[in-house]
């Protein structure tokens, strides 16, 4: 536990309640000094992190997390299963299935497999297999490391992404975005310490993204991700009223700034020191994010590199473009998600689709990184909440035949940041159904990102309610070393 950090909550705690509860102003005393400390806030050097981290060297300095949210299926994707043809239509055996929990869409209807709908092969030195319907990962298969084993506890949408990205199935954690900028913090004053882009689909998406996924639960909220709208304007509300001059806005900020921070001495309220940094973050802003919007300075290759959706404002590739830019920027977390991976029917259409809208784009991402310096530096992960079942949803011999949940097993990839490249980890059973060799959870993963970052999982807390939370939770977790350079 961070000693610092308990006593410092204690004594916000301590001076909050006097300042609300018992309505003693305990900076009365300090009101004659705002006038000689006009600005303060505003102009003083950032405190970058925590004084105590990192626990150790980090071997990533940033973070692009690559959310495919639906649960991509690792039948058609990653796991290839050839001996699958020879059980098509058959029964999935019940030592297979071992009881395990199916979703309402499923669990009354016979388990018939459905082979994979793709045909594999084997790219680079390293020979990993990839599903014909991702050739482009295929140019950056020495690139990747491939955890096949991933598993999960949480066999629906909402509790499954909130467990993979927070720690755990409810609402009210903070997110591993959060969790890195409360921790580790930013160079970059002029962009917030986690960013968050939404892909912009071309036809309206099942998928609901709920705030949460990148909230900071208990957390104060000036660590919550910030995300940047996909439309005209990124942030609304960043430009100054017509006929507002610069100076006058400024003025106008710096009287505010005097009155937060002096409720701030009188409360003690964290929250209150969130608005007076979120005020000058925006100020900020207002310059920053139309220069990151602005591609115009991105050389033709660029386009060619991550694909033509890449002049779509909004779309998946163009949002990979805006991660290397916030990355070059000193962001520490960038976090894109894409939803529609939910594939139930139409198997064959539907995670197509998905493929070509992030296959091209992600893959260009790991090589524009590399060309740059910055993947040795930078942690790219890409993932969903789980994975797919083997047994066809609906007719599994029809184009209309879809795969429902699967939590048991899953493939995720990373990249760069520390992580070996050109592995894969991890194996399942012959019907891509269970772990069958080296098995890692998701909180696994959580334990591993942080290791990267340099940061110690179980040293890594905050004192929320009288008890002492961390990512990774109370249950067992480990480091997967075996995939660190």
């Amino acid at each position: 536990m961070n000693e610092p950090l308990e006593h410092s909550a204690l004594e916000v705690s301590r001076r909050y309640f006097l300042g609300q509860g018992a309505g003693v102003g305990l900076g009365a005393m300090a009101l004659g000094l705002l006038e000689a400390t006009r600005s303060q806030a505003a102009e003083k050097a950032p405190v970058i992190g925590l004084p105590d981290l990192p626990h150790k060297p980090p071997k990533a300095k940033n973070v692009i997390f690559l959310t495919q949210s639906g649960g991509p299926s690792q039948i058609e994707l990653f796991d290839y299963k050839p001996n699958l043809m020879k059980w098509a239509g058959k029964e999935l055996p019940e030592s297979v299935r071992g009881g395990q929990r199916l979703t309402t869409m499923t669990a009354n209807q016979k388990q018939l497999i459905m082979p994979s709908r793709t045909k594999f092969k084997r790219y680079g030195e390293s020979g990993a297999t990839l599903g014909e319907w991702l050739p482009y990962h295929g140019e950056v298969a020495d690139e990747l490391c491939f955890i096949k084993s991933m598993n999960t506890d949480q066999i629906n949408h909402a509790p499954a992404m909130t467990k993979f990205l927070t720690g755990h199935q409810l609402p009210g954690r903070p997110s591993i975005g959060a969790w890195s900028s409360y921790g580790l913090g930013s160079e970059n004053r002029n962009l917030p310490d986690y960013l968050v882009l939404i892909s912009k689909m071309k036809r309206p998406s099942d998928q609901p993204l709920y705030d949460h996924y990148w909230g900071s639960g208990f957390l104060p909220s000036r660590y919550q991700g910030v995300k940047l709208r996909n439309a005209k304007e990124p942030v609304l509300y960043l430009r100054d009223p017509d006929g507002m001059p610069r100076p006058i806005r400024r003025g106008m900020l710096d009287g505010i700034a005097e009155l937060n921070q002096m409720r701030l001495e009188q409360t003690g309220d964290p929250e209150i020191e969130t608005r007076i940094r979120q005020y000058e973050m925006a100020w900020r802003m207002q310059s920053s994010i139309p220069e990151l919007n602005d591609l115009s300075d991105e050389p033709e290759s660029t386009f060619e590199l991550y694909g033509p959706d890449s002049r779509r404002p909004g779309s998946y590739a163009a949002n990979c473009v805006l991660a290397r830019r916030l990355i070059e920027r000193g962001v520490r977390f960038v976090q894109l998600f894409h939803p529609d991976w939910d594939h139930h029917s139409r198997l064959g259409s539907w995670c197509v689709a998905r493929c070509r809208d992030t296959d091209q784009a992600s893959a260009a991402l790991v090589k524009d990184l590399k060309q740059r310096g910055l993947l040795d530096e930078t942690l790219v992960i890409w993932g969903g909440e789980f994975g797919r079942g083997v047994a066809g949803q609906g007719k599994w011999d029809s184009p209309e035949g879809g795969r429902d949940h699967h939590p048991r097993c899953f493939t995720t990839w990373l990249a760069g940041g520390g992580v070996k490249p050109g592995m894969t980890y991890g194996m399942t059973d012959e019907f891509s159904y269970n772990v069958a060799e080296n098995p890692v959870h998701v909180r696994d993963l959580h334990a591993t990102v942080l290791h990267l970052l340099g940061i110690d999982h179980e040293r890594f807390t905050y004192r929320h309610q009288g008890l002492d939370f961390k990512l990774t939770g109370v249950e067992p977790s480990r480091i997967v070393e075996e995939i660190l350079v």
